[in-house]
């Protein structure tokens, strides 16, 4: 129960607009609404554990609140980042009491991805005979960081990152809960909105800070905005699940030759501080991934942007990399060399240890002779044309075709070239002493 001197003491706007039902929450309708998962289990009175995924600022501690105070249950809230094993027996204990005593608990545990396995291994007892109804927060992908039988017994939802109108519906309730205006024209607002990177919480914090410059202040531009507030530090762990996501989208941006996109995507991951190292090595795997033949000098670019950054270093080095990221989105695209690849090393694995035939064998010994080592050897520039048209696949395997250029860059031209020596390699089985 709060203090008479607590109740007086300055709550942050934020607090101050805490939703107090779920009707309330913004941004998260697909869960909220009748038809979503959370509003089924709201409307039924009963809650299955559960792990809510989300951006910060986005509503996972509020939602939780409100599931236990809609459905009766005690709200009992613990952070992984401050509890250890002690603290989790605790709880569990006050939850058996409650229960012999008629009420249920709702265990709500922030940053549940802190937890090692060990801990999340300990939940699982009493999640499963109902002493606590779990609802754990994260905002890193549950997947790589809770433990797979944890998961069986928590259903995912998903929380989206703040969209432009949520964010506009948190400004006006603030406006309405210190009866002020904003002061900042309607380019510096929808700024302002843009600045919280979809984080309610932060965006209301920006406010409380605009609306204590007092009633006198002109309306701030765009321009003027960045002197008042900071702008949010964009969400991005190296080592964790929005690193992958971003250079999934660089890599698949370039694959579509969108080489803006690839460009916006570059940016954000140097903006959320990236080694430009791992990025140049994702970008020359493309090169030989989904450029190829196609643009055999995409790889000499690769290569050279690389160095030309490990000896120019940040920030000058980082531009040839941009220079590396337009030429790879306006090359043309293969991936047959990268099928082919595939293909062999399928097909090596099927045909075990078959030999190479004997023709194309050398032969130092006499008996190596003998055995017919080296036999009808037909060198490639003796001939006319330069081409003998020999099989040197395994005899019992038969010519197999793993690389298929394409029709397009430089592999149109090879693709003519590989034309070319079939028919040759037809027309001379086909002469006297051929195989046909």
């Amino acid at each position: 129960m709060a203090t008479l001197f607590e109740d007086q003491a300055p709550r942050p706007l934020a607090d101050r607009l805490r939703p107090q039902t779920l009707d309330q929450v913004v941004g998260q309708g697909h869960l909220l609404a009748e038809n979503g998962p959370l509003g089924r289990m709201a409307k039924a009175g009963r809650l299955s554990s559960m792990v809510l995924w989300g951006p910060p600022g986005t509503g996972k501690t509020t939602i939780a609140r409100l599931l236990a105070q809609h459905t009766n249950l005690y709200f009992e809230p613990l952070s992984a980042v401050f509890s250890g094993v002690a603290d989790l027996k605790k709880v569990f204990a006050r939850a058996r009491e409650r229960r012999e005593a008629g009420q249920g608990t709702l265990l709500f545990i922030d940053e549940i991805h802190r937890f090692n396995r060990a801990q999340q291994d300990g939940f699982l007892p009493y999640v499963e005979d109902g002493t606590v109804i779990l609802v754990g927060a994260t905002t890193e992908n549950p997947s790589f960081e809770l433990n797979a039988a944890l998961l069986s017994r928590a259903q995912v939802l998903v929380l989206n990152r703040l969209d432009d109108h949520a964010l506009e519906q948190l400004l006006a309730r603030a406006e309405d809960e210190t009866a002020k205006a904003l002061p900042l024209d309607l380019d510096a607002r929808a700024a302002l909105r843009a600045m919280a990177d979809g984080d309610g919480r932060y965006l209301l914090n920006m406010a409380e800070e605009l609306l204590a410059l007092g009633d006198d202040v002109e309306p701030l531009k765009t321009q003027d905005l960045a002197r008042v507030v900071q702008k949010r530090v964009p969400l991005y762990d190296k080592a964790q699940e929005g690193h992958y996501n971003l250079i999934s989208a660089l890599h698949k941006s370039l694959r579509g030759s969108d080489t803006d996109a690839a460009l916006y995507w570059f940016a954000r991951m140097l903006d959320g501080g990236e080694d430009p190292h791992f990025i140049a090595r994702r970008l020359t795997r493309f090169a030989v991934e989904d450029i190829g033949l196609a643009d055999p000098n995409a790889l000499i670019q690769a290569i050279a942007a690389w160095q030309a950054y490990e000896r120019l270093g940040s920030p000058e080095g980082e531009l040839a990399l941009t220079q590396l990221v337009i030429y790879l989105g306006t090359a043309p695209k293969s991936n047959a060399a990268y099928k082919a690849e595939g293909a062999a090393k399928r097909a090596a694995k099927e045909t075990g240890s078959l030999m190479p035939p004997k023709h194309i064998l050398n032969a130092p010994t006499r008996m190596m002779k003998e055995l017919g080592y080296g036999k009808g050897y037909a060198y490639d520039h003796d001939a006319a044309d330069g081409f003998s048209g020999q099989d040197y696949f395994p005899e019992d395997m038969g010519r197999k075709r793993f690389y298929n250029p394409k029709e397009i860059g430089f592999e149109r031209d090879i693709g003519k070239r590989l034309a070319y020596w079939d028919k040759l390699r037809r027309e001379k089985r086909k002469t006297p002493g051929g195989e046909d």
